[in-house]
């Protein structure tokens, strides 16, 4: 067995037993659907439940603002002073029959001002928006009616459009869905620009507690310097996937409970059974849900999976390699900050330019970032989606592996003479020497 071999399998040997890596491995899935469920449930328990005594003195308003589940309105005929009067009498918020005063006086339709509303406490963004939408459309009504024109053929001669978007290529005709490829373009390209920073990191920090505790002075008496950090990159590349996998079982295991839920075929929207289209409970066929299903499924999900993994994996070693090269360039973690950033730029770069790949996925500026391999693991995956499988997909991936073999050339010649470097804080011009030194 190599030496990469027995160094790989130290490091891999060693991560997965550790107690962090198996908690994370089983609360990843759960972190990352709370991520998506708890804001949702969190806005639906925090979004205030209020009653608003309306005094309408146009006379324009009377029972045409909708109730909704945090909102009802209650109407009077009483003046506005009765109504403040009644407010300040019944004290605590608990005994008060309304938590707040709509006033509408006189109005001009054409030119609608002096609305207020009267309460203790302001309200919310969201609640002001839905009452000023409400006068809003009654407003307009009401002009409507003045003008002669019947609201309900207004609402027939109002179309909504619905346009189908299908592919044309050599084999032949698909449906494509853009809210679909955006979903998955952003969510790929995040997960991996996520997991190079946490497992790159992961090899620094690793080098630097070697070099620290001189362990790694006696590992390079038996092993060459090349040999410790490609090992110690493989090494953990193979944690990264262990988990990565861990996560799509589980993954797999809480969609089929998911499924059962809503009545759906558990191998269809299980990422292990990808590529069938799941047929929705009828109820459900004619909702946006069912057509963001519909989208997903008919995007090339095996394409992109195998695109995602093979980013991931050369994304990482290339980042892995340069991330080596550092941690054995400095003593502590606080030294390797500046070195990190240059190397991190591009990665971060990526994050900041989704929206104007998205907005453009074809563009010049999408291709070049695609291609460039310090961008493209993040910026392909975005774009992968919406181009399927191209010359630029074959481009990118082979400039990739290309700058895999550079990196860890330069990182492997900086990592031999900083490894046994100590006591001192390497400026770029030095460790640009090293790279000419023979060792």
């Amino acid at each position: 067995m190599s030496k990469i071999t027995l160094i790989a399998e130290r490091e891999f040997m060693t991560r997965v037993r550790k107690r962090s890596f198996i908690i994370m491995s089983i609360l990843g899935p759960i972190l990352f659907a709370a991520l998506i469920v708890v804001p949702v449930w969190i806005s639906r328990e925090s979004s205030e439940s209020i009653v608003i005594q309306v005094v309408d003195e146009s006379k324009l308003f009377k029972s045409k603002f909708k109730d909704s589940e945090n909102l009802k309105f209650a109407y009077t005929d009483g003046s506005l002073d009765e109504s403040k009067k009644k407010f300040n009498t019944d004290g605590k918020k608990e005994k008060r029959e309304f938590d707040g005063i709509l006033h509408i006086p006189q109005i001009d339709l054409e030119t609608p001002k002096g609305i207020t509303y009267f309460s203790e406490k302001s309200l919310s963004a969201f609640t002001q928006n839905d009452i000023e939408k409400n006068i809003a459309e009654e407003i307009e009504n009401q002009k409507l009616v003045k003008s002669g024109i019947d609201k309900n053929v207004l609402d027939k001669i109002r179309t909504k459009i619905d346009i189908a978007t299908i592919n044309l290529s050599n084999e032949g005709e698909k449906k494509s869905s853009s809210g679909a490829a955006t979903v998955i373009g952003y969510f790929s390209a995040f997960m991996i620009y996520m997991f190079i920073f946490l497992y790159g990191s992961q090899v620094m920090r690793g080098v630097i507690e070697e070099k620290t505790s001189r362990i790694v002075e006696v590992i390079i008496s038996s092993v060459k310097p090349f040999e410790l950090m490609m090992g110690k990159i493989l090494g953990i590349a193979g944690v990264a996937l262990t988990q990565f996998l861990i996560w799509v079982v589980l993954s797999s295991v809480v969609s089929a409970v998911v499924s059962s839920v809503f009545g759906l075929d558990a191998a269809q929207v299980s990422p292990m059974g990808m590529g069938a289209n799941p047929q929705l409970p009828a109820n459900l066929q004619d909702s946006p849900a069912a057509e963001m299903v519909s989208g997903f499924y008919s995007l090339n999900l095996p394409l992109i999976v195998a695109c995602f993994g093979f980013y991931f994996l050369f994304g990482y070693l290339m980042y892995g390699a340069l991330f080596g090269a550092i941690g054995s360039a400095v003593d502590n973690e606080t030294d390797s900050q500046q070195l990190v950033l240059p190397i991190t730029i591009p990665l971060i770069l990526s994050i900041v330019m989704i929206s104007a790949v998205l907005n453009n996925p074809n563009g010049a500026l999408a291709f070049w970032f695609s291609i460039i391999p310090l961008t493209s693991p993040v910026i392909m995956m975005v774009r992968l989606p919406f181009i399927g499988f191209t010359w630029d997909l074959v481009l990118s991936m082979v400039l990739l592996v290309a700058g895999f073999v550079g990196a860890t050339w330069v990182a492997a010649r900086i990592y031999r003479v900083g490894i046994l470097m100590y006591g001192k804080k390497p400026s770029f011009k030095e460790i640009g020497k090293w790279l000419f030194y023979k060792v």
